[in-house]
């Protein structure tokens, strides 16, 4: 599955908001939990495979 890119968009508690970059700019919550610890707003994330890795 993917690979997708996503800029995250906002932080809020314990999701994160990330918008798709190659595409409809589509916005999807995630758990922070299932991104890398690295995550902040601003940060470009590819999902692939089911993870999410910093690019």
């Amino acid at each position: 599955m993917g690979p997708f890119e996503y800029v995250v968009e906002r932080i809020n508690g314990d999701y994160a908001e990330l918008r798709r970059t190659d595409g409809d700019g589509e916005i999807v919550t995630v758990a922070m939990a299932l991104l890398p610890p690295e995550t902040d707003e601003g940060i470009r994330l590819r999902f692939e495979n089911f993870s999410y890795e910093v690019l």
